[in-house]
């Protein structure tokens, strides 16, 4: 197995030590870097591993920065991947069963090296159970075809304009 994984510097240490993990699982690591604790911003390293998985150039990556929610905000813009910010076993457990996630993002602020290595185990170990969960990410995939294409998703009711705001919250107060 082949896995892309890249932090910025809240991260790096993080990172460094489930490079170590991985490799001793026999897992190829591919590091995008940053090489150092040094300052970066996380855009950029998000970008290429999200990039790699994207492409199915690398099968699954994992991304790393303070919390973990800029990384998946960044590679979860990439066609096809598919990224989940866990915390915890049944997460982990969980974006893969049910969401079939390739790219697993941590928070290097929030999580000891411990925890972070059984999450990275439980997300590496568990397969998709497919079945109602793949008929779901087919339709996320075709809402990913249609904004593409300019579409946009369809909708069944009306944009909420000013005037259907207004109805919609009448008597409540707002």
């Amino acid at each position: 197995m082949k896995i892309a994984i890249g932090c910025d510097h809240a991260g790096f240490e993080l990172k460094e030590d489930l490079k170590v993990y991985l490799e001793g699982k026999g897992v190829e690591v591919v590091d995008l870097g940053t090489p150092d604790g040094s300052p970066v911003d996380y855009p950029e390293i998000g970008m290429a591993v999200a990039e790699k998985v994207s492409t199915g150039a690398i099968p699954r990556g994992i991304l790393i920065c303070g919390t973990g929610i800029g990384m998946s905000v960044v590679a979860n813009r990439f066609r096809g991947v598919r990224a989940a910010l866990c915390h915890d076993l049944y997460t982990a457990r969980m974006s893969r069963e049910h969401n079939d996630s390739n790219l697993l993002v941590l928070g290097g602020r929030l999580l000891g090296k411990g925890i972070a290595r059984e999450i990275v185990g439980v997300w590496l170990d568990t397969d998709f159970l497919g079945g109602n969960h793949r008929r779901r990410l087919d339709r996320i995939g075709r809402l990913d075809e249609e904004r593409l294409k300019g579409q946009g998703p369809k909708r069944k009711n009306k944009p909420l304009g000013k005037k259907n705001l207004k109805r919609r919250n009448a008597g409540k107060g707002i």
